[in-house]
């Protein structure tokens, strides 16, 4: 008879446990996953799915009003909220039972439930018990909104794509990807949107560059930006909520958005029963192969921290799952791992910045550009594509591609696996650009840029 009812008992069926979940499953362990909100996690319910399917909703309105440089006029294009909003929930509920079924398929018993830990090898949901011989912390994150005077009339990014009414008039508190993308997003279905954000510029953690080149830009579409304010209270109104902001100054507003960070989900989960530690910044401590002080109780994904990315929780779930149950140690390497914004126009970065990149080299070189996009040479919009490359001047290998422009999500992947490979600027400038295109510009670059 086992030792225990399941060899792997993961907690949450975001990217990372139902990867870790499917992968031991292959290797032959027993595995269960518990999941109390809904599959996917994040991602697919509150995160990059329904993100990215009103990033191109957004996009449209845009696209109306450039087409006509290039002949094409449409007339009036009403947005209707409901529709967008129904045929996401139509699609989310699609991904859920998809992700239900890849479980299912490798006899990954589902317990619906929240979970909590008893003791190093039992958990508890709904008030039955399981054993296990390792738990897999998987929860992720949870949007945080900060106590002050009326935060109770804030929403956080998991309401924001289901409100009844569509928001004419939106305030967003933050500087981080979320509030960026979401700022553009409700700009470009229609809404008044005001931007937040506590310190002198956004984006913190990108390239100063990229970061500039966003404060000029976005604006630029319409999105009012204000740096150095925070909200002090907000209070319904007669005509709406009121914002009362830190300078004195006040604003009215149908929606408040709170995106000024996540914390980890770990409410309940009894992590008090084992000896498992927090960091500082209230992450689970995991060693190298993502085990907490208690041998059995594993964690990877959001909830340990690092690069908060689905594809970086997914090769967590892989990296544990083929240790613990595969017999093939795999770390995961976290250097020149690819990032995208899709704020308007997009963002799309890999490698060092170039504060990190002269700390870590010493002696650097610089290769920027600026230039309008092709497209808007005819459809008269004021946009500037920026891109720079950071090269380490002992080795020549270029450490940081940064971009912002149209299409930059989709042209930093290609860009990453060059860096992986370790590529050259040499290489960059002997490979033949394709043309016309934003992209040819990253081998095209030849001289080194210097501050005037």
């Amino acid at each position: 008879m086992a030792e225990f009812d399941y060899d792997l008992f993961v907690i949450g069926a975001g990217s990372g446990g139902v990867r870790a979940a499917r992968m031991a499953a292959g290797f032959g362990a027993r595995v269960a996953v518990a999941e109390d909100r809904y599959m996917g996690g994040t991602c697919v319910n509150v995160g990059c799915v329904p993100k990215k399917l009103y990033v191109y909703a957004s996009e449209f309105g845009k696209a109306f009003q450039d087409a006509r440089g290039f002949g094409w006029d449409s007339g009036p294009t009403p947005f209707d909220w409901a529709t967008l909003r129904d045929n996401k929930k139509t699609e989310i509920s699609r991904l859920n039972a998809i992700y239900r079924n890849l479980l299912g398929g490798v006899d990954v018993d589902i317990i619906d439930g929240r979970a909590g830990i008893v003791d190093a090898h039992t958990v508890i949901v709904s008030g039955q018990h399981y054993s296990a011989g390792k738990i897999l912390i998987a929860t992720g994150g949870w949007p945080h909104i900060p106590d002050f005077p009326g935060s109770e009339y804030a929403v956080t990014s998991n309401e924001i794509f289901d409100l009844e009414q569509f928001p004419q008039r939106l305030v967003i508190v933050g500087g981080g990807y979320i509030a960026v993308e979401f700022a553009g997003i409700f700009n470009g279905l229609g809404a008044q949107v005001t931007q937040l954000y506590r310190g002198p510029l956004f984006l913190r953690g990108f390239d100063e560059d990229i970061r500039t080149h966003a404060a000029q830009e976005i604006p630029k579409t319409g999105v009012d930006l204000r740096f150095d304010i925070n909200v002090a209270s907000i209070q319904p109104g007669s005509h709406g909520l009121q914002i009362t902001l830190t300078n004195g100054d006040s604003l009215e507003a149908d929606t408040v958005l709170y995106a000024t960070g996540r914390k980890p989900n770990l409410q309940g989960l009894g992590l008090e029963n084992v000896n498992a530690r927090l960091t500082p910044a209230g992450m689970v401590e995991v060693d190298e192969h993502f085990r907490t002080a208690e041998p059995s109780v594993f964690a990877v994904g959001d909830v340990i921290g690092g690069m908060e990315l689905t594809p970086v929780a997914l090769a967590e779930g892989m990296a544990f799952a083929r240790e613990q149950f595969g017999n093939a140690e795999q770390q995961v390497d976290y250097d020149f791992i690819p990032t995208a914004v899709f704020c308007q126009p997009n963002i799309g970065t890999v490698g060092f910045t170039e504060q990190q990149a002269r700390d870590k080299f010493g002696d650097i070189r610089l290769y920027k550009s600026s230039f309008k996009p092709m497209k808007h040479t005819i459809s008269g919009r004021d946009e500037k594509t920026f891109m720079k490359l950071i090269v380490d001047d002992a080795s020549d290998r270029v450490v940081g591609v940064h971009m912002m422009g149209p299409d930059a999500g989709e042209i930093m992947q290609g860009i990453a696996i060059a860096l992986r490979a370790g590529a050259t600027k040499a290489i960059f400038d002997s490979t033949i650009g394709i043309h016309p295109t934003a992209a040819e510009e990253f081998v095209t670059m030849r001289e080194p840029w210097t501050a005037d």
